[in-house]
């Protein structure tokens, strides 16, 4: 189970290290080819150990730009610790702009626990899991909504079955700042695939942020993924500079079950009846659909499942059946 990629960052090491994750791909341009993925390293003395991934999908951008900004400001005097930056964790995707890389049209975050030998995105994966994730206590997976979906910037906490990992994990969500949080159990979405599981099987606290979406860059997005990872990485106890605290507390929801989804019935062009943080109730119409290729067709109704609050909708007005047009979260009640 030996990683095939290769790297000149030495992990463990005081100072600042810049590098390349260095992964072999072999092509009919390029023999012997490599495809080198960023990382840097800043590191001073012994202290917590945060990881800091972006580009998990290649179409995630507000991720992305804050982390790229962190990599050029911060220096070793900085902090006291670990902080290593993987901006572009999905690098062939991010290249392009795409949720799934072309190569392998892998989506790394459905990729883990990954393989050693497998296509490069499960190479990824692979080298995340098992070889970088040992290596820290907390990983940040900085997420938007990608090119099909927009969110109300959120975190989003996979529920640790561990009750020192879920009150490490509230902690960070509660330093992130973010407006809204919503829970999950995990079953939906991506399971076990996903870098939280990844995590969580490695006993590693994480956060992952939804931020935005729809294929472009939310300026107010943007600015709490650079204020939330400096909060983080200062309650974490490895910045050493108070960052500025969130205006507001953090409402808390969760996520359980495709109930708390509505995906189309039909495909056709999308009419939305609700917007993003509007209150729905169960049976409550959520889109039609109407048939360009018979305008004569009555249209269909997408109705949501269950009541809560829309914290996801899709941005594209054409959709295929079952795409995603909303998700929506309900209060969490659970004690922390």
């Amino acid at each position: 189970m030996r990683t095939r990629i290769a790297t000149d960052i030495r992990i463990g090491q005081d100072g600042r290290q810049e590098g390349f994750l260095s992964l072999p791909i072999s092509t009919n341009q390029s023999a012997y080819g490599r495809i080198q993925i960023p990382i840097i390293s800043i590191e001073n003395g012994a202290g917590p150990r945060a990881l800091l991934v972006a580009g998990n999908h290649g179409d995630e951008y507000e991720g992305q730009i804050a982390l790229l900004k962190l990599a050029r400001e911060l220096r070793s005097e900085d902090i006291r610790g670990r902080v290593t930056i993987l901006s572009g964790a999905n690098f062939p995707a991010v290249l392009e702009g795409r949720r799934n890389a072309s190569c392998d049209d892998g989506n790394l975050n459905r990729s883990f626990p990954g393989d050693p030998n497998g296509s490069p995105t499960q190479m990824i994966a692979h080298y995340i899991e098992h070889v970088l994730l040992p290596e820290f206590d907390l990983v940040l997976d900085l997420h938007s909504g990608g090119s099909s979906l927009v969110y109300v910037p959120c975190v989003l906490v996979r529920m640790s079955p561990d009750n020192g990992r879920k009150r490490k994990t509230f902690d960070v969500m509660d330093a992130f700042g973010a407006p809204v949080a919503y829970i999950s159990d995990g079953r939906s979405g991506g399971a076990d695939r996903t870098l939280s599981a990844a995590a969580e099987r490695q006993a590693v606290v994480c956060l992952t942020t939804e931020l935005g979406g729809g294929g472009a860059i939310d300026r107010h997005a943007l600015r709490l993924a650079e204020q939330g990872v400096r909060r983080v990485l200062h309650r974490a106890g490895i910045l050493k500079e108070m960052p500025q605290r969130a205006a507001s507390p953090t409402r808390v929801l969760e996520v359980h079950g495709l109930d708390y989804y509505v995906f189309s019935p039909e495909n056709g062009l999308i009419e939305p009846l609700v917007e993003l943080e509007d209150t729905v109730e169960a049976g409550q119409a959520a889109a039609i659909v109407y048939f360009p290729d018979t305008p004569w067709r009555e249209p269909s109704v997408a109705t949501f499942r269950r009541g809560g609050t829309v914290i996801c909708k899709r941005t594209q007005g054409y959709a295929n059946r079952g795409d995603c047009l909303y998700q929506i979260a309900t209060d969490f009640r659970d004690a922390l």
